[in-house]
């Protein structure tokens, strides 16, 4: 394939379209594929080779990918998106005329994932130069892919075996891995509802159901719906095949610290596997309750938690820590009435700076607040009245 002439290259892929195997054609204009090492592919007027062993529409198809070929050789990525943009769109077209068929779903998800790939080396590019605007190309890329998009989801007609349906899914990762990098979260939401009502949520490829999963449930940890977040990203993980451990690695990223705010604390087994072990003294920290550990454990990580994109989320975790510290205190003390300045000083010995009586009750009355702890402030005493019974119920139990 490496060594594959034009002629070759143009027959074999007319035979393929011929035949409508889409898998055939899909590899033929994948640049993942052999063929594209060949420098035999690229000669002068080969639009007119094109034009006479490749039939219309479908010539068109073969002249973009080819000079999308020659650009990528030799690194010109804004032009080699333009040619895969032109691509995509004259694929939209004749796709759309394809009625009641869906042969060529497999050339749809090859041709969209280049295009998106092509878009983030092309904005690369533009950065270099000192492109103003961030992501434009990806912007781009995505009102491409929604073209697509748009066709597939409005193909009610096809039975289910041959509805152009089933490409939704594959489409709409592809639009929130965009909407992700660019930060157009908002963008999601119509996604996210087309496919929630499709009639094949559950029938999609389970490959594809993990990476939607995956993406929808950051979603949620942005919107701090931590429970969806966590249902999400568990079934995430759980599917996800045992060999794509760094697929895994990514997702627990997010699901630990979702898991941690619920109330579950990572073992340090599955930290070692995954190669997660910046989060261990984050975890030791808030078991012990112990706020001045879990602040130097944030900063001897923030490189690592900010590129992630969990630093904030890690920061909530200080209320844990604060119930987890004001359990020991309690325990210590041996009553149900305590005075709030037991609590003042384990905050003052664990570092906490320029505080007060005012705001040690300011973070009381709030874990009081979100059940965290069964009681009262009274006021006339100065003390925090606890529930005899249960008075630091269990974090995994409060909904």
């Amino acid at each position: 394939m490496a060594n594959l002439n034009l002629t070759q290259y143009l027959r074999e892929i007319q035979s393929s379209w011929q035949s409508r195997s889409g898998t055939e054609v899909s590899e033929l204009l994948s640049f993942n594929h052999p063929h594209v090492m060949s420098s035999k592919l690229i000669l002068e007027g080969f639009e007119k080779s094109v034009e006479r062993i490749v039939e219309a529409p479908f010539d068109e198809i073969v002249v973009l990918h080819l000079r999308c070929l020659s650009y990528i050789n030799q690194q010109k990525y804004l032009e080699a998106y333009t040619e895969q943009s032109a691509l995509v769109q004259a694929f939209t077209k004749l796709f759309q005329t394809q009625k009641e068929d869906n042969w060529a779903l497999f050339i749809m998800y090859v041709i969209s994932l280049d295009l998106r790939m092509f878009a983030i080396k092309a904005d690369k590019e533009l950065a270099k130069k000192g492109a103003d605007k961030p992501g434009q190309t990806l912007e781009k890329a995505a009102e491409c892919l929604m073209g697509l998009f748009r066709v597939c989801a409005a193909d009610n007609r096809s039975s289910d075996e041959d509805t152009k349906r089933w490409g939704m899914l594959y489409l709409v990762n592809q639009l929130l891995k965009i909407y992700f990098r660019i930060n157009k979260l908002h963008l999601c939401k119509a996604l996210i509802r087309a496919i929630d009502a499709s009639q094949f949520k559950d029938q999609f490829s389970l490959s594809q159901q993990v990476t939607y999963r995956y993406y929808v449930g950051r979603k949620a940890i942005f919107e701090s719906d931590f429970k969806s977040a966590e249902k999400y990203l568990t079934y995430a993980f759980e599917r996800c095949h045992k060999n794509c451990r760094a697929n895994k690695r990514l997702i627990l990223i997010y699901l630990i610290p979702v898991k941690m705010l619920l109330g579950h604390l990572p073992t340090p087994q599955l930290l070692r596997k995954y190669d997660l072990l910046q989060f261990s003294e984050v975890v030791q920290a808030v078991r012990e309750g112990n706020l001045r550990r879990l602040n130097n454990a944030l900063l001897q990580h923030d490189a690592f938690f900010i590129r992630c994109g969990v630093y904030l989320i890690l920061e909530k975790l200080k209320v844990t820590t604060y119930r987890n510290l004001f359990k020991k205190v309690t325990l210590l003390m041996k009553t149900h009435q305590i005075p709030i300045e037991a609590y003042l000083e384990a905050l003052k010995f664990m570092g906490v700076e320029d505080i007060d009586l005012d705001e040690t009750q300011c973070i009381i009355a709030n874990l009081i607040f979100e059940n965290k702890i069964k009681g009262y402030i009274s006021n006339s005493h100065n003390k925090l009245v606890i529930s005899k019974q249960n008075a630091f119920p269990s974090l995994a139990a409060i909904v």
